[in-house]
């Protein structure tokens, strides 16, 4: 018996496709596959029935967003965390539980991957992997034990993901009570699972795994790649020494090439290929006659397909804190209608984006002759309370300066309908400290009730022109109650009743704009609907999104003036290639007959918002605003997914100025700017200009 071992070694494991290749050319059987981390991928593909063409087109489709980003397209994620994107958050969430802070298992959680597998499998259900095509056995390292686990059977995508769970890097896989991760921490080459199913002769690919230089370890994840590459050594040593003089050893010369450039796997084909054809005097001892080997590789083909099979049921399993009455609504699959995979992936990360998951996957299981999708949803263990933080920074390199520093802390899954209370402080130039309930009032009806409250406090300025003429403090307090319905990842509608007190002071200018009074009760009704289907609220590509806000202050319930605001945004963006077209739009005045008191007139001004003006330097009663905006993507990167130029062109309008021969009239302005999409948040360098001659320098670490 002819068994095939192939080695771990993440992007370098494509070179195993092209000694497969060969082995095919050259009529070598291949009797049984013994693989770990890519090599089980690649090996379980072929013992399920893929063919090397399938293989080869499969893996020329692969990118590293494909495999290392778990989120689903942000269209698809829930209203709820599509509001974080519009504040000044950043960063990793981090858990809190019993006073203790807590950090997630890995990087990413695999939920792209794993749809990535299912492609790669030609089973779709739980099997015997002697039952295989091939007979094949995956290797996996038992985080807990610290020993190599072999599997024989089970869900293989699932176990695949398993045996290429690197530390730190992607999240444990969770099977039958065990927590594992890579297997080539301790049998990277599984000559041992080979002989153990009846190995005469092995042919071992080794794909090596090359040292970092003293130069590549000045980084924690430098030091930690390099403690498992060591590990990674040793045991393949121990695996080689075993090996008898009839087994063949191929080695790829791959030379630097880097275990995490999944962007360029088909390149390592070739070198695969030519490892193999150098062993070929050896190989082709053990060739079959064309007439048997024919016969074999027919025997070993993708057992057929079956007909499209219906969804008796979804399934929910492993749920302690997440209601399962919550989650259909999230799915486009639903019972009654075929089997569809990519559709079920799509799911998968749509589920993963609700944030209560650290893991979650689904299986195919037959039960009474009718097809059951079995959901796997793993909690995060660092739950359900989370703590995010925030850095906003903007200068306009005339010394007008500021900052804030943002804390998010969150607790979930209060009860069964998931309630959230929310809490949320920001210092410095907006400083502000808000709570808010939010109660779901059924498990999918969508209908909530969110009580909330803030204490807020920021500066408002008065300029002439662009020369600041004067400062004030207000602070306000505000309780809320509202009630609304939420229609899953689309958008939100809520209407409710506010009531509180602005207090207003003068920090800088003259005496006659000291305000009189200075203390103002509020209340009235509120009303907000909001849509969002960007694909991105940074540097969007494609998508829309709007929102309108409508307060009607009434004396009725305790404030001092009768008026209504509303507050209209648009905008959308469309792509060819690396062109992007953002147009905008903007209204926000009163309606009716009532004008707006001085506390809630509208305020405008600043980097695409009138550039060439200072940030607020509009005040009054009416705004209509209108902007297009230009994006060029100069350049992608890994932690850094976009570098832009762009350009914008904008017309506005302030109707009625609180200060008297301030601008009116039609005001046309535009910028030009750099903008970079980085971990801490979107970063842009502006220049812009108004007609009257207005110019401004702007720099922002955050939203602007």
């Amino acid at each position: 018996m002819v068994c095939l071992v192939l080695s771990g070694g993440g992007a370098r494991g494509a070179a195993h496709v092209g000694v497969l290749k060969v082995l095919q050319e050259l009529r070598v059987p291949v009797d049984c596959i013994a693989g770990t981390s890519m090599g089980s991928l690649v090996g379980g593909a072929y013992a399920s029935g893929m063919t090397v063409p399938e293989m080869e087109r499969l893996i020329g489709t692969i990118r590293s967003d494909m495999l290392f980003k778990d989120n689903p397209p942000r269209q698809e994620e829930s209203i709820r965390r599509k509001e974080d994107d519009r504040s000044i958050l950043f960063g990793l969430e981090l858990g809190v539980r019993d006073g203790e802070i807590l950090l997630q298992q890995g990087l990413v959680s695999g939920i792209q991957l794993e749809g990535v597998l299912r492609q790669l499998s030609k089973v779709s259900e739980p099997v015997r992997f002697d039952d295989l095509p091939i007979p094949f056995r995956a290797v996996a390292t038992d985080l807990v034990t610290g020993k190599p686990v072999v599997f024989d059977h089970g869900d293989l995508p699932r176990v695949m993901r398993a045996s290429m769970s690197v530390p730190g890097v992607m999240s444990p896989a969770q099977i039958d009570g065990m927590l594992l991760v890579d297997g080539g921490l301790t049998d990277n080459l599984p000559v041992d699972a080979a002989r153990a199913m009846g190995a005469d002769i092995v042919i071992a690919v080794n794909l090596g795994t090359p040292l970092m230089t003293r130069d590549q370890l000045g980084s924690v994840l430098g030091v930690t790649g390099q403690m498992i590459n060591i590990l990674t050594e040793q045991n393949v040593r121990a695996s080689l020494a075993s090996l008898k003089p009839t087994d063949i050893l191929i080695e790829p010369a791959l030379g630097n090439f880097s275990a995490a450039d999944f962007d360029n796997l088909t390149k390592t084909v070739p070198i695969g290929e030519a490892a193999a054809r150098g062993a070929a005097p050896r190989l082709a001892a053990l060739a079959l006659p064309e007439p048997a080997y024919a016969a074999l590789r027919a025997h070993q083909a993708a057992p057929p397909g079956k007909p499209p099979e219906v969804v008796a049921a979804i399934r929910f399993r492993g749920l302690k804190r997440v209601n399962p009455e919550t989650l259909p609504d999230y799915m486009d699959t639903k019972p009654g209608e075929v089997v569809d995979q990519d559709r079920l992936d799509r799911d998968m990360r749509r589920l993963y984006g609700l944030g209560d998951f650290e893991h979650i996957n689904y299986q195919l299981i037959e039960d009474a002759g009718k097809q059951i999708v079995s959901v796997d949803a793993i909690e995060k263990s660092w739950g359900p309370n989370y703590l995010r933080f925030g850095l906003g920074l903007q200068s306009d390199f005339k010394g007008d300066n500021a900052f804030n520093l943002a804390v998010s802390y969150r607790r979930t899954w209060i009860n069964e309908l998931g309630a959230e209370w929310r809490t949320d402080a920001q210092v410095g130039q907006v400083s502000f400290l808000s709570t808010e309930f939010y109660q779901p009032l059924g498990a999918r009806n969508g209908l909530f009730v969110a009580p909330r409250a803030v204490i807020l406090r920021r500066s408002l300025d008065l300029f002439q022109g662009d020369q600041r003429i004067a400062r004030y403090n207000l602070r306000s307090a505000v309780g809320e109650f509202a009630l609304g319905a939420a229609f899953t990842r689309y958008g939100e509608i809520r209407a409710g009743v506010a009531a509180g007190r602005t207090y207003a002071s003068l920090e800088t200018g003259a005496p006659e704009f000291e305000p009189n009074p200075n203390s103002v009760p509020r209340g009235g009704f509120t009303l907000r609907a909001v849509v969002d289907q960007m694909d991105d609220a940074k540097f969007p590509r494609s998508g829309f999104a709007a929102s309108a806000d409508v307060f009607a202050s009434s004396t009725s319930i305790g404030a001092r003036d009768n008026y209504t605001k509303v507050d209209v945004n648009g905008v959308a963006a469309y792509t060819w290639g690396r062109h992007t077209l953002m147009p905008a739009i903007r209204y926000a005045g009163a309606v009716g007959n009532d004008d707006l008191p001085v506390y809630d007139l509208a305020q405008w001004g600043g980097f695409l918002q009138q550039s060439g003006l200072p940030s607020g330097a509009l005040l009054g009663q009416q705004l209509t605003f209108g902007r297009l905006v230009y994006l060029y993507q100069v350049a992608s990167f890994r932690l850094v997914p976009g570098l832009y130029l762009g350009a914008s062109a904008e017309v506005g309008r302030m109707k009625d100025p609180f200060v008297p021969g301030n601008l009116t009239g039609t005001l046309v302005s535009g910028a030009v700017f750099f903008g970079a999409d980085t971990p801490v948040g979107p970063v842009y360098l502006g220049y812009g200009v108004m007609d009257g001659g207005y110019r401004s320098a702007y720099f922002f670490l955050g939203r602007p």
